[in-house]
Order: C-alpha cells, then sequence, then structure tokens
C-alpha cells in the first residue's frame, strides 16, 4: 500500500518498497564514505525504524541502534538535547534518523537558531554537523549536506 492511500495511525505508516529500494542504495553511499556511528538513534515510528534497521545492517552496526520517543513527529527538541548530553560515553558520531519537519526545523535550530534559515530534507537525505557541546539554540556547523540523489550516485 503506498503512503499516499495510508488513513490509519501515522505512527504504524510502513516504509514503501520504493523507499527501501532507495535506503539500500543510500546505505551503500554509506558505507562507500566510511561513515561511522557510535549511536544510531531512530523515532520509533515504523517508517523510521525500519529506515534505521537498514542503515545500521548495512554498516554492521545494529548494537549501536537505539529509539527515542523525542524523534516522533511531535518530539520535544529540549528532551532530545537532554537525552543525548546525558549518555555515558558521550557518542562523537551520532546519526538520527526521524521525520520531517522535525529534523529539518532541529538542525536549523542547532546551525543557525533559526534565525531565517530554511531547511527542507528529502527523504533519505543525510547532513552532518559538528558541534562541541549541544543545546537548544545555535550550537553547531554545517559541514555538508547530500540529497537522495547524490547519495544514490556515490552508491
Amino acid at each position: 500500500m503506498e503512503q499516499e492511500d495510508w488513513n490509519e495511525d501515522d505512527s504504524l505508516r510502513p516504509l514503501t518498497r520504493e523507499g527501501e529500494k532507495q535506503l539500500a542504495k543510500v546505505a551503500s553511499a554509506m558505507k562507500k564514505m566510511g561513515l561511522d556511528f557510535d549511536l544510531i538513534l531512530s523515532s520509533p515510528y515504523e517508517r523510521a525504524r525500519k529506515t534505521a534497521q537498514i542503515i545500521a545492517d548495512k554498516l554492521e552496526m545494529a548494537k549501536r541502534l537505539k529509539f527515542s520517543d523525542d524523534l516522533k513527529c511531535e518530539g520535544d527538541p529540549a528532551k532530545l538535547i537532554g537525552q543525548l548530553v546525558s549518555l555515558k560515553p558521550q557518542p562523537d558520531n551520532l546519526l538520527l534518523v526521524g521525520h520531517e519537519p522535525y529534523l529539518s526545523e532541529l538542525v536549523a535550530q542547532w546551525v543557525a537558531d533559526n534565525g531565517g534559515m530554511t531547511l527542507e530534507f528529502k527523504k533519505a537525505g543525510l547532513c552532518k554537523l559538528k558541534a562541541d557541546e549541544l543545546s537548544l539554540g545555535r550550537c553547531a556547523r554545517l559541514c555538508w549536506l547530500l540529497t537522495p540523489k547524490q547519495l544514490e550516485l556515490m552508491g
């Protein structure tokens, strides 16, 4: 069933077959890039969960996969930051898997404190931020942003 036809609980909406194919290509590109994560933190919603599992499996990091309610569409950025800073040991490399527009708004807040910066992530897009310390405002630098198409070309 395609997502346009989905009219049930959004948290249960599955990843489409096309989405799974696209993610396999994206995951291959991530592997070629040599990306390594101390933690993969995902929304528990079905399509994000499946996305994170595909990536974790391809990168051989299934044991590093965890879930957070604060990555749901209606997540709380302050609670997410609290959760992240309370992790012991602190992850140096973290992959967040969630939903739009929540993730792009979170990244814009971390990069520009929402000072007029607008980001629009495409499904299966990827960006890298550098932060010395996470906070609710501007605390990170955007290092790169890749669209799914760019990642597929690399895969």
